[in-house]
């Protein structure tokens, strides 16, 4: 099993389907691949939005687990999205994740907590019980302000008391927040890892991060990189030049309308690098129209990638 590092970029891998929408484990273990053959990539997560681990069976996605660990597990870690919505369901998935070879979890809220919100403690029992069931490190994930599924202050403090909270994969979306949030998390926990996943917001915080758990790697892992490193070293001419030239990719990936067709925005993008043979969804996602799939192509061009894929006639 491979050693955690959240030290640079760990993409959140897409999963390829066939035509039928059965799960393409062959051109998942190439995805795989792909990504561990690109300098600063140090670990892999599967089965969160990106991976489209809500429209899979607990068995499809312990396969999917199994076959990254089997394709890469050798030189990289891979970490599991944890997306059941009930505490013990989540905690026997994690379990299985465990036993399939996985080397850490993102542990997912309750997705009825996006509308609804959660009771005092939820988070804090959700968590505790995963850790229990998994025995792996934990990634606590941040959702954005604007969900009730997001955590105060407060409990992400009590969640980072938990031992096997090794990082937090922040995605707040709210600048002011991770400016005044961040450096009380870092005092008071020295030892957790700080991951940006905020694809809108990288230029602002990559220079707080530790490294970045992004989708958005899945499909431009050179450029994530590249601007991790930049920040790294303090230099913002640097990082300011990589950023400029992710500004119509992220566009085209991340204010799309409907957001939750970024999912299929990446593979997308993937297919015209010629690197995944098909952008197959399974249902309620949808394909994409000719006018976004242009306006990706417009992006990696733009941000200098190479385009495989001819121009339709």
């Amino acid at each position: 099993m491979a050693v955690l590092n959240f030290d640079s970029v760990v993409p959140a891998c897409v999963t390829p389907f066939k035509e039928d929408t059965e799960v393409d484990f062959q051109g998942l273990a190439a995805h795989g691949r792909w990504l561990a053959s690109i300098e600063g990539i140090t670990g892999i997560v599967c089965n969160g939005h990106a991976g489209e681990g809500l429209a899979m069976s607990e068995d499809e996605r312990t396969e999917v687990i199994r076959c990254l660990v089997a394709t890469v597990g050798h030189s990289l870690p891979v970490i599991a999205g944890i997306v059941s919505e009930g505490t013990r369901v989540a905690a026997a998935e994690a379990q299985r994740a465990a036993k399939a070879g996985a080397s850490g979890l993102l542990v997912y809220p309750s997705h009825s907590w996006l509308r609804f919100g959660y009771q005092k403690g939820a988070p804090q029992d959700r968590y505790r019980a995963i850790a229990e069931a998994s025995g792996l490190p934990l990634v606590l994930f941040l959702y954005p302000e604007a969900t009730k599924a997001t955590y105060n202050l407060d409990t992400l403090l009590d969640l980072c008391a938990t031992p096997a909270v090794a990082a937090i994969k922040d995605g707040v979306r709210n600048m002011a927040r991770w400016d005044a949030e961040t450096p009380v998390i870092r005092q008071a926990f020295p030892r957790i890892k700080i991951l940006t996943c905020q694809d809108e917001y990288l230029l602002h915080t990559m220079w707080e991060s530790d490294g970045a758990i992004v989708g958005y790697a899945a499909a431009a892992p050179e450029l994530m990189v590249e601007l991790l490193r930049a920040a790294k070293a303090h230099s913002y001419d640097a990082a300011k030049r990589v950023y400029d030239r992710t500004l119509r990719l992220t566009s085209a990936l991340y204010h799309i309308e409907p957001h939750v067709a970024a999912t299929v925005a990446l593979k997308t993008a993937l297919v015209l690098r010629g690197l995944l043979p098909r952008a197959v969804v399974r249902s309620p996602l949808m394909p994409l129209t000719a006018a976004q799939t242009a306006k990706i192509r417009a992006g990696l061009e733009a941000a200098g990638i190479p385009v495989a894929l001819p121009v339709a006639a």
